[in-house]
């Protein structure tokens, strides 16, 4: 075959000898098409090397199949389930997943988003609230669907996601009720995130239940990484009185804690207590296996996708679709030094 050649819906409607908008339907709209016709066509379309003009099928469909996510991070496991899930249910729709990073930077993720409704995405996966008004009044000038996950809110939007609050207030109580009463979190960042900010609240939330109990109470907040999780521990362990559990934002934060806490030669959870959140991967392979809040990450990017695919078909769809945590019991979590459980 010339190099040059390339292939037109004409030429596959010729070799499969059917009309082309027999075969452009079997692209677009496969269901609608007998089998054996369907087939034929596609062998054709595989025989030929042809490719769908994408830029005039969405010029004439004004869809594009493809969607876009914006992630906070690339750098670390939190995300990675749940997009997976994300692109795995597009994927069986026929849709093309771009994504790209804001580093939890709420102007560049600004900027990320008008790029890609700029590159025609029929709809966006945010993650969580916390952005400015004008992003979200851009998505609804320009009419693009998007959705929001990781977290619930109360608001006209869309939403996939949990209770963070209320997860990280159940993990704080479980801490409580083993004995502990000095008690410390590394939280992450909670300038624009909104996931970091009602963790913190959620364990304040326990503290302020049990006051009673609690004598002492300190937060430190840090980036997600186990350098910076490490770090932190490092300075909450030098204070007076020295917390006897430490709960984490999320498990990366948690495995740094950990991994200081061996070097200072401290044991966990016999000399200090550490607690993550999301039971990602490295939570049940750490020494020893982490107590965290378990995120159903995957279920969660699948009712994602589901949803915007429902949105961007105009088909009515529920605006909260709230996701189940638990806590998972692990050796990170004991209670303080000198009493028995």
């Amino acid at each position: 075959m010339n190099e040059t050649f390339r292939p037109t819906l004409n030429d596959v409607a010729r070799a499969a000898g059917v009309s082309t908008a027999t075969v452009s339907r079997c692209l677009n709209e496969p269901d609608r098409v007998v089998p054996a016709t369907r087939e034929r066509v596609m062998r054709a379309v595989k025989d030929l090397g042809y490719t769908p003009d994408f830029g005039g099928r969405a010029l004439a469909s004004r869809r594009t199949k493809t969607v876009g996510a914006v992630i906070p991070t690339m750098e670390n496991a939190i995300f990675a389930r749940g997009l997976q899930a994300f692109q795995e249910t597009l994927s069986e729709a026929g849709v093309t997943l771009l994504v790209a990073g804001s580093g939890y930077d709420s102007e560049r993720e600004a900027e990320q988003v008008r790029a890609l409704v700029g590159r025609g995405a029929d709809g966006l996966l945010l993650i969580g609230l916390a952005r400015p008004q004008a992003t979200y009044d851009y998505l609804r000038q320009r009419g693009t669907p998007y959705v929001l996950a990781w977290n619930l809110g109360d608001t006209s939007d869309h939403f996939i996601g949990f209770d963070n609050l209320r997860a990280a207030a159940e993990i704080a109580s479980k801490v409580i009720e083993l004995g502990h009463r000095d008690i410390a979190m590394i939280a992450g960042v909670t300038s624009m995130n909104d996931r970091a900010a009602d963790r913190v609240e959620g364990v304040r939330s326990a503290m302020r239940r049990a006051i009673s109990e609690v004598k002492s109470f300190d937060v430190i907040e840090a980036p997600y990484t186990f350098e910076d999780g490490a770090t932190a521990f490092d300075r909450l362990v030098r204070r007076t009185p020295r917390p006897t559990a430490v709960i984490c934002g999320n498990d990366v934060l948690a495995v740094g804690a950990i991994s200081r806490a061996k070097a200072l030669g401290l044991g966990v959870p016999g000399d200090i207590s550490i607690t993550g959140f999301d039971d990602i991967d490295i939570a049940s392979f750490v020494e020893p296996a982490l107590t965290t809040v378990h995120v159903p990450h995957r279920r969660m990017g699948s009712a994602a996708a589901q949803v915007l695919l429902r949105l961007i078909a105009n088909e009515p769809v529920e605006p909260r679709v709230e996701i189940g945590v638990e806590i998972v019991m692990r050796g990170s979590l004991g209670p303080p030094p000198g009493t028995t459980p």
